[in-house]
């Protein structure tokens, strides 16, 4: 489904990942783990068109996309959930939602996707008419991950979703997750919490300072030594 080569980007002068390279399959959950300041943020903000590479190529559904602005990206059927959620806190649960289909085609299928959300998220359909920055920081997220879904993605990117959250609350988001994949949307995740993201993913790859460093199956490398002793405390 996408397909990242040889990816360098910059901010401004600075080089922040050096030669990344990544595939994402249909209908599975894919994570990048790795430490603060690994790059994996850039990674998906490069992805979602607002920074763009100067090398390297990203592909989705076999179109060449690093050129295009963020909006065209969306309407090709990628969505990003940033860090740190950018709500609009003022407003209401329905308007936040509503703005997650402001492209032509996901205005039209507004009802229907507004219908999927509030049962994915059954929480939200009762709070829809509540302001949002009055939410729990977990209504938030999962108000956040709706928003994401409200353009009818092929492919959800979320980045640190379990930021913020108490610990009960991040069991519940990657039980929400999983409940999404299963939905038929792809996932490209990007988490710091590495056992649950291992136990999670069909594919994860490791990014160290801008590089990608090792790829394989979730599980697999939950019984790696050096994932063990770098991420896991083992």
């Amino acid at each position: 489904m996408l397909r990242v080569d040889g990816l360098d980007a910059y901010y401004e002068h600075v080089q922040v990942l050096w030669k990344v390279s990544f595939d994402v399959e249909t209908s599975q959950i894919t994570a990048i783990v790795g430490s603060n300041g690994a790059g994996k943020s850039t990674t998906l903000k490069t992805v979602a068109g607002l920074l763009h590479p100067k090398g390297g190529s990203i592909k989705f559904l076999g179109e060449n996309i690093d050129r295009l602005p963020p909006h065209q990206i969306v309407g090709r059927g990628i969505s990003l959930v940033p860090e740190g959620r950018m709500l609009f806190s003022k407003l209401t649960v329905l308007d936040n939602l509503r703005m997650g289909a402001y492209l032509t085609d996901a205005r039209k299928a507004r009802e229907d996707s507004l219908e999927w959300v509030f049962k994915l998220f059954p929480v939200l359909s009762e709070r829809k008419e509540q302001i949002t920055g009055t939410l729990s920081g977990g209504e938030q997220q999962m108000l956040a991950i709706a928003r994401g879904l409200m353009s009818k993605p092929k492919l959800l990117m979320l980045d640190e979703p379990s930021l913020g959250l108490a610990p009960k609350l991040v069991s519940d988001m990657f039980e929400l997750i999983k409940m999404i994949s299963s939905e038929g949307v792809s996932i490209l995740l990007v988490e710091q919490d590495v056992r649950k993201t291992l136990e999670l993913t069909d594919v994860a790859y490791v990014m160290e300072n801008g590089r990608i460093t090792l790829r394989g199956k979730g599980k697999d490398l939950l019984k790696d030594n050096a994932i063990k002793r770098a991420y896991l405390g083992i």
